[in-house]
């Protein structure tokens, strides 16, 4: 008896769940590497914490939630007589645990500033890391993530419309917010899942809580994810970045930490970051210590726009934000401007970063991606568009776009 190999079969007690369980050496090994050790000093949902202060889970959290939804999936479908060998239900639980491993600390605003590659694509480039450092022991799951294996319904688990990584963190964002609207039944969901003509399906009884889950995802966008006070805290940490990157690209001295600082001045794109080990390992290093450490640090910087824009964040001076439906009046927008410029002694590109207008889109449904289908008792599939009585999944389907504003609270209009 190995008692190393019963050691890395271990429990973990999750606040969402309660004790989940490590399923196998590989993963365990996988978990325990610095690469994905990396997502335990980075947040879930960013800056969300200014606003629900319980808001500061981490996507290594996330990851093992996702993780043990998969594992009770597959169960599930193999009690249904689907054939999952071994070896594809090691792959499947490996794709999920790594889905989010290219994430970057703050995500999309650091992805448009400063790294210019999807955290999807950086995914990849981890799992293909540690591909070769474990040997190939992750090539299936590697196709399974890039849709590449026969066996679709597997894709479908880890990346579709239900897919586990969408149940874990409504779930889990619903916990740690407080927001209860985001509350889904997503144990029943799950044994409600099939495989019809390798695709993923949910039996007719379970169309309530498909139908629970839409509206609680639509809830928590408009309620959390793109909440005006966190879409601001976003927008003011992304224009400090881009603030940083047009000092750093102009060859103004920033502090920043080593891996920040490589970023900062020097510019990554997918090839040369695929090819370069040196960036690699930077990236791997770069958590949300880096970022808060600098931003700390440019409250002092000589440059009257990134000290007074990172001095906004650290105190939580964020900027007042306005939503509507119709677009922002471009005489409110030059006078707000005229009088920031004047306050501030800044000049026409400068006013840019402090008054600036924009546009949020979300939709709960999408009837063009991969479909939620349902599978009813006659044998037939129904995309659950036209399978529920309740819904009007148009309205979910629908494309809802909103205006934003934002300024200088000190400012009025």
């Amino acid at each position: 008896m190995n008692i190393g190999n019963l050691n890395k079969k271990k429990i973990v007690n999750d606040p969402v769940y309660g004790f989940i369980n490590i399923p196998s050496e590989i993963i365990f090994d996988i978990i325990e590497h610095p690469y994905f050790q990396r997502l335990r000093r980075i947040k879930q949902l960013g800056l969300t914490y200014l606003v629900y202060p319980g808001a500061i889970h981490s996507r290594f959290q996330h990851a093992l939630g996702a993780t043990h939804l998969m594992s009770t999936a597959v169960n599930v479908l193999r009690s249904k007589n689907k054939i999952i060998t071994d070896e594809e239900a090691e792959a499947v639980l490996i794709a999920i645990l790594l889905h989010d491993i290219g994430h970057s600390p703050f995500s999309h605003a650091l992805e448009k500033h400063i790294i210019n590659i999807n955290h999807e694509t950086l995914s990849l480039f981890f799992m293909e890391k540690l591909n070769k450092i474990f040997h190939g022991k992750l090539s299936l799951a590697i196709k399974i993530f890039s849709n590449n294996y026969h066996k679709k319904f597997l894709h479908q688990l880890v990346s579709s419309q239900l897919d586990m990584d969408r149940l874990d963190y409504l779930k889990r964002d619903s916990f740690f917010t407080g927001v209860t609207e985001g509350v889904i039944s997503y144990d029943r969901i799950i044994k409600m899942l099939d495989v019809v003509d390798d695709k993923l399906v949910v039996e007719e009884k379970g169309i309530y809580s498909i139908e629970k889950f839409l509206i609680a995802r639509r809830l928590m966008f408009w309620q959390v994810y793109l909440h005006k006070t966190v879409v601001s805290a976003e927008l003011l940490l992304s224009n400090i970045l881009k603030r940083a990157k047009e000092l750093a690209d102009n060859n103004v001295e920033l502090f920043a930490t080593p891996a920040l600082n490589f970023f900062l001045y020097n510019k990554i794109n997918n090839d040369n970051f695929y090819n370069s080990d040196t960036a690699f390992n930077f990236f791997s290093q770069l958590d949300d210590n880096d970022i808060m450490a600098s931003i700390k640090t440019w409250i002092n910087h000589d440059d009257i726009t990134l000290s007074k824009l990172s001095n906004n964040l650290i105190d939580r001076h964020l900027y007042k934000t306005i939503i509507q439906k119709q677009p922002i009046d471009k005489n409110i927008i030059s006078d707000l401007k005229n009088k920031v410029k004047q306050a501030y002694n800044i000049n026409d590109d400068e006013v840019n970063y402090f008054v600036f207008t924009g546009v949020l889109t979300n939709n709960a449904y999408s009837v063009v991606d991969d479909q939620i289908n349902i599978f009813s008792k006659t044998k037939n599939l129904t995309d659950i568009s036209e399978a529920s009585d309740m819904l009007d999944l148009s309205i979910l389907s629908k494309v809802v776009k909103k205006y934003y504003l934002c300024f200088p609270k000190e400012f009025k209009i």
